[in-house]
């Protein structure tokens, strides 16, 4: 996957976000629904930094992998 394919996946995900924010959307379906929008952006922007940083450090960034959402939500910054 292409770093620019992951960035438009972003980009609907945010776009998405901020329908369902903004109640265009059902609000009964607004609160399962971010949170899995929320998940998956985390996800994405992991799967960007792994891409980055294998490429940076002159490894294949086709080799960075989608981690589980367990793993990218519960880092600690």
């Amino acid at each position: 996957m292409e770093d620019q394919t992951i960035l438009d996946r972003i980009t609907a995900l945010v776009d998405e976000e901020h329908k369902l924010r903004d109640g265009a959307v059902a609000p009964e379906a607004n609160a399962v629904r971010l949170k899995s929008v929320a998940e998956q952006l985390d996800q994405c922007w992991d799967l960007l930094r792994q891409r980055r940083a294998k490429r940076e450090f002159g490894a294949d960034p086709e080799s960075a992998t989608p981690r589980d959402i367990g793993t990218v939500e519960n880092y600690t910054n």
